[in-house]
């Protein structure tokens, strides 16, 4: 599966079968999120929520691939991400884009 966030491949004609998706909610557990607050008193990186959110874009990723497969896709072109908080600690990441297959193959 070939994965891009442009809206071709090149060398490729393709053939669009549709709008494909992934989405996860994550969130840390409370000691975690404690610790996290205390960091924004000091600066710097949140490390644990940099992770939670490294994890949910590839889970999302993942979702959406599989979906992409269910359609025969060959491709997953103009992929974007977007993100928003559920609430405290926790992020919904979907990642979307539009399936693929090549055409002439």
């Amino acid at each position: 599966m070939i994965l891009v966030n442009t809206d071709y491949i090149s060398g490729k004609e393709l053939e669009m079968l549709g709008l494909v998706k992934g989405s996860t909610i994550q969130s840390k557990n409370i000691g975690k999120d404690i610790t996290q607050s205390f960091k924004t008193l000091v600066g710097g990186e949140l490390v644990a929520y940099n992770e939670m959110m490294n994890e949910a874009r590839a889970l999302a990723t993942k979702r959406m691939v599989a979906e992409a497969e269910q359609l025969g896709a060959d491709a997953v072109v103009n992929i974007r991400y977007s993100s928003s908080a559920v609430m405290q600690g926790a992020a919904e990441v979907i990642a979307y884009g539009t399936a693929v297959k090549f055409v002439n193959e």
